[in-house]
């Protein structure tokens, strides 16, 4: 059957569906399979298709779904979500400002941008201010103004970071955590909250940094599983403690810049030496600069490329320097043609042909970047188990060891420096 837009489940049916419970909300970075978790990336491309279309017809179609899943995003947020001026998605009404000096505020709010809040994110030590877009301007004639206004200050959007359901709730019950804080070193998680499961046994600490979070969500079960499960689906790391970030919640506009930012300075503060982030969307100058705090301090992040396409923007924060750039391959070890891509690309990971963990106590098959990244992420943390800038360089080398050479010989585009956790596919 021919994919068009029309073919696509429409947004209203799938917010629908997911307040009944038939559909779990995904996020950006995964493409589920027959059978599996439904999603809003490729409802209606068949793997069979995925697998036999020209480069030229997937790209253009892998496209077409991509911009008109940031359309329906923005349309059915009810006034939460708003594009900037790059056409991206972002919290509606909101500038980010960092660099801002007094002066600059004052300045700002003679013009009409008036101060909502100013915050120093802790962990990552980030000064941010929060001007509110004038009566009467969209978001992306604001941020221009403003550039005009204070060229000297970092202003952007605040970004939205899931492309894929972003608007559609989680699943809000069961949610997992240990009831306490995890006080051992653990994998720290920033997506969706975390359903109880039999497959995830390890201690679980879940904190929220947007609202209604932490709420127990399909793709944050799955992406828990493949960190630290352990019976039906094989986690790369069992046993591991895991702490979960949800930057999600109930919000419309969840999965923003700001709440991952927050996430991170967590991460730092808790001392957790590795983060896996499931997440595409664009660069962003707070995310940016999160991100490079981070690392200055020791975590190390592993990030999907997502499920766009080579066609598409390159995804952030996995083009971010310093992050660990992942993406997918299937049962055969050939490369997900709906692979996005990064300015950068470290390894590939077992990413389809796959089972995961989904709230309810199912399993379910899926497909994407998104899963192949934690796989990544959970390998390193055995070879970095403590954030120590100093240590990183040999935790890579030793990860490189364990990558198996695909494609030509030795690194390239298509798998990086090759494939890490080849037998974690739980089929």
């Amino acid at each position: 059957m021919p994919v068009t837009m029309k073919s696509l489940i429409p947004f209203a049916k799938y917010m629908a569906l997911c307040v009944a419970g038939a559909v779990p909300a995904m996020s950006a970075a995964q493409i589920v399979a027959p059978g599996g978790i439904v999603g809003r990336t490729i409802d209606s491309l068949s793997l069979p298709d995925l697998d036999s279309l020209p480069v030229g017809a997937l790209t253009q179609r892998l496209q077409d779904i991509r911009l008109d899943r940031l359309e329906a995003l923005v349309r059915e947020s009810r006034g939460s979500v708003a594009f900037d001026d790059r056409r991206n998605p972002a919290v509606s009404g909101v500038l980010i400002v960092t660099g801002a000096s007094a002066a600059d505020v004052t300045t700002a709010g003679q013009a009409g941008f008036a101060l909502m809040d100013r915050e120093t994110i802790e962990g990552i030590d980030i000064d941010i201010v929060r001007l509110a877009v004038p009566k009467g301007q969209s978001l992306g004639n604001a941020i221009k103004a403003l550039r005009t206004l204070l060229p000297a200050a970092d202003i952007s959007a605040d970004n939205i970071y899931v492309q894929s359901g972003a608007s559609a709730p989680q699943i809000a019950a069961g949610v997992q955590s240990s009831g306490r804080a995890v006080v051992r070193p653990a994998i720290g998680m920033i997506d969706g909250g975390v359903a109880t499961h039999p497959a995830i046994t390890s201690p679980v600490e879940a904190q929220g940094f947007t609202r209604g979070a932490p709420s127990a969500s399909a793709h944050g079960t799955a992406i828990a599983s493949l960190l630290i499960g352990s019976g039906s689906v094989r986690g790369a790391a069992p046993g591991k403690a895991l702490l979960v970030a949800d930057v999600y919640g109930t919000d419309p506009a969840g999965g923003n810049a700001t709440a991952i930012a927050r996430a991170l300075g967590w991460f730092v503060r808790r001392g957790v030496p590795v983060a896996t982030i499931s997440l595409v969307g664009p660069a962003n100058p707070l995310l940016g600069k999160a991100i490079a705090s981070a690392q200055g301090k020791g975590l190390v992040i592993v990030a999907a490329v997502g499920n766009d396409g080579p066609a598409a923007p390159p995804a952030f924060p996995a083009s971010y320097p310093g992050v660990i750039a992942v993406t997918g391959v299937d049962g055969r070890d050939r490369a997900l043609p709906e692979a996005g891509r990064a300015q950068h690309l470290d390894y590939a990971a077992p990413g389809a042909d796959m089972l995961a963990a989904v709230p309810g106590g199912k399993t379910v098959r899926v497909r994407g970047t998104s899963y192949a990244a934690p796989l990544v992420a959970a390998r390193l943390v055995q070879h970095y188990p403590v954030a120590d800038p100093a240590r990183r360089a040999a935790a890579i080398r030793a990860l490189d060891a364990e990558a198996r050479d695909l494609g030509g010989k030795g690194a390239d585009k298509t798998y990086g420096r090759g494939l890490i956790c080849g037998i974690c596919r739980t089929r």
